[in-house]
């Protein structure tokens, strides 16, 4: 496949790294008979063991990686999110937080500063985190920032058993495998992965779990009418039983989800017709996620609707969900902000300039959203009280 010219070359040894990969998953597909799903192969070029793009030692986070997360952005977006949680934490049985996928561990060590500051530390930091090279890069930086708070942190390989604990996961979910499902006349048809004359093609088939074809029709029962011909899109089932997964562990607790996608009448509009798939490598976006397996991340966009759902099933209560810009606000950012001295031109237009891209509309203000959920534990989020959306879910 051509690759497109305004994304950069990879180096030779990233591209062996990649061909490796994309043997293993070549492999996989003659295993089982000429085709996986997609999300079989989303797994695969995102967490396949030493090879995956989360799993392999490539840098992902920040000016030199493939993209930029919230934190890395500022610290303000981590004080913000330890404002909004302090209150969860008083009111624990066991004040611990968790979180999952803590990227550069830049989140994490500004949460534990300001919670330091406000004498508001967990007792335990729990990060769940399969990357070993993340593992390292995060214990790294919780040294360099917070020494102090060093001993706090522990590093899971599984949710734990009957958790109390405040959990954090920002742009968690967008990075589960989905399924892509595909309207053919007037049926559904999922989207598979095979190899043919050297590369990766798309082939439909059959529906491989009866709950995509369920959900297909659902919406189009809410629409009021079928979607055309070609209409595709993405249904995220692992997230789904993540969070259940979560409910059977969390005991008491709540949980702020951040990542970009949009309620289901927005998620599923018929104008969406070809999904949200989206692809980043070395800060270019793209829809290909067939180039370069195991360089560049596979991402899909939030059908908070479905996530909502999934919770309150799960045992949860819904207790907000806003976009970024007004959770930020809603958490303290303009105090935040005056906190900065007035005499000091230069680090007070950093400092604008990070919360427009934090809060603007046409930046992440808008697109990413902001759901809280909670069990067993009655807290008022000021987060959500500035604009609570939960009634478009």
């Amino acid at each position: 496949m051509p690759v497109q010219p305004q994304i950069p070359a990879p180096t030779d040894d990233a591209l062996a790294h990649s061909r490796q990969l994309t043997d293993a998953i070549r492999d996989e597909i003659v295993r089982q008979g000429g085709q996986i799903p997609f999300r079989d192969f989303m797994q695969l070029a995102l967490y396949a063991p030493g090879l995956g793009y989360y799993v392999a030692g490539s840098r992902k986070l920040g000016a030199e990686g493939d993209f930029i997360t919230a934190p890395e952005i500022s610290p303000v977006f981590s004080h913000c999110l330890a404002q909004a949680i302090a209150p969860a934490l008083q009111n624990l049985s066991e004040a611990n937080i968790l979180e999952v996928g803590a990227g550069s561990g830049v989140m994490a060590a500004e949460i534990l500063r300001h919670l330091s500051q406000i004498d508001q530390l967990p007792e335990h930091y729990y990060i769940l985190e399969l990357s070993g090279e993340l593992r390292e890069r995060q214990s790294r930086t919780i040294n360099e920032h917070v020494p102090d708070c060093r001993s706090r942190l522990v590093w899971l390989d599984e949710l734990p058993e009957d958790l109390s604990a405040v959990v954090l996961g920002n742009e968690v979910l967008d990075a589960m495998p989905v399924n892509i499902v595909s309207k053919h006349g007037d049926s559904w048809q999922e989207q598979y992965v095979a190899w043919q004359d050297g590369r990766f093609v798309w082939q439909p088939g059959e529906i491989t779990d009866s709950r995509l074809e369920q959900r297909m029709q659902s919406i189009e029962e809410k629409f009021g009418e079928a979607f055309v011909d070609g209409y595709t899109t993405e249904i995220n089932l692992l997230a789904e039983d993540w969070l259940q997964a979560l409910g059977r562990s969390l005991q008491q607790g709540l949980v702020l989800l951040i990542d970009y996608g949009f309620p289901c009448h927005e998620f599923y509009h018929p104008q969406r017709r070809t999904g949200s798939l989206m692809c980043h490598y070395r800060h270019h976006a793209h829809a290909d996620p067939f180039l370069y397996p195991g360089l560049q991340d596979i991402t899909a966009h939030v059908d908070f609707t479905a996530m909502a759902e999934a919770a309150y099933k799960s045992g949860f209560n819904i207790d907000g969900y806003t976009n970024q810009g007004n959770f930020l606000i809603g958490s303290g950012l303009t105090a935040f902000c005056q906190n900065e001295p007035a005499d000091e031109l230069q680090p007070q237009m950093i400092l604008a300039n990070q919360i427009k891209k934090l809060t603007m509309p046409h930046e992440m203000g808008e697109l990413f959203k902001v759901i809280g959920l909670s069990k067993q534990l009655d807290v008022t989020l000021p987060g959500f009280m500035l604009r609570d959306l939960r009634n478009s879910l």
